[in-house]
């Protein structure tokens, strides 16, 4: 990861997906880089009750999930003030710019499109990081 020295590998990293093997390859290229705390919640309302019990350093978030998706779970982590200023990477495969503009009006940190490479996952989290 580029320039990641400012980025403690000690943060907690949520991991919000419905599909469990996009869970796990982040989780295993998290681990892989040295995070040693990758949490993980399967739709936006579990996450949502996750992040009342667990001090997470940053979301990564996919898009399109049932119950709560990535842009209402956004929004919701936007909306209190406890959580507002949490890094909050989308992943996406909506290319549309009207799609894209929405996440950032709803205060996206970042986005990634899949699909994606390791390197690609672990820059982004550099970059964020760094404009933090």
């Amino acid at each position: 990861m580029k320039d990641a020295e400012f980025v403690s590998r000690d943060i907690a990293i949520l991991v919000v997906d419905d599909h469990a093997s996009t869970r796990d390859l982040i989780k295993a290229i998290l681990r892989s880089a040295g995070f040693t705390r990758v949490l993980q919640a399967d739709n936006g309302r579990n996450a949502l009750e996750m992040l009342r019990r667990e001090r997470v350093g940053l979301i990564i978030c996919d898009w399109n999930m049932p119950i709560l998706n990535g842009l209402e779970t956004l929004k919701s982590v936007r909306g209190d003030s406890a959580l507002s200023s949490l890094p909050f990477i989308m992943l996406t495969a909506e290319s549309y710019s009207d799609s894209l503009k929405a996440a950032i009006a709803a205060g996206v940190s970042d986005y990634i499109a899949k699909p994606f490479t390791a390197d690609t996952l672990l820059n982004k989290i550099a970059s964020v990081f760094a404009r933090a």
